[in-house]
């Protein structure tokens, strides 16, 4: 994984989309709380974020900004919940991310075939390698 501060730019781009809808519940936090400790990221250090936003990153490699999609998707799904909100900000951070465009379309397509909507990491991978190849 990337440098601290790609970590910080990674959760706080996560705390911005879990405030889309203007709030920020429990099981988003709890799911926050989760990530950061996958990044190596203290507790304190999240709740810092929360009142101050990171610089933005660009992650650097496809396979990063993928899985940053997917924690995305995991993140708005979190609370058995979608607004047309949280679907519109992710396809347009995934653009902004340079995924491509149809490659997006079918994740937010197909999610609703899966417990949770939760897509499995393996179907994500093979909708982005489809596009790429």
């Amino acid at each position: 994984m990337g440098s601290y501060e790609e970590k910080l730019s990674i959760l706080s781009e996560m705390i911005a989309f879990a405030r889309v809808d203007h709030s920020l519940k429990q099981s988003e936090y709890d799911f926050l709380l989760k990530v950061a400790h996958s990044l190596e990221i203290d507790k304190d250090v999240l709740d810092g974020l929360l009142k101050q936003k990171s610089p933005k990153i660009r992650l650097k490699t496809q396979a990063e900004r993928i899985v940053q999609f997917h924690r995305l998707m995991l993140l708005m799904n979190i609370d058995q919940e979608q607004h047309k909100k949280e679907i519109d900000t992710l396809y347009n951070i995934g653009l902004k991310m340079g995924l491509p465009p149809s490659a997006i379309t079918q994740v937010l397509e197909v999610m609703h075939r899966y417990p949770d909507n939760i897509v499995p990491p393996h179907v994500l991978i093979n909708i982005f390698k489809a596009y790429y190849n």
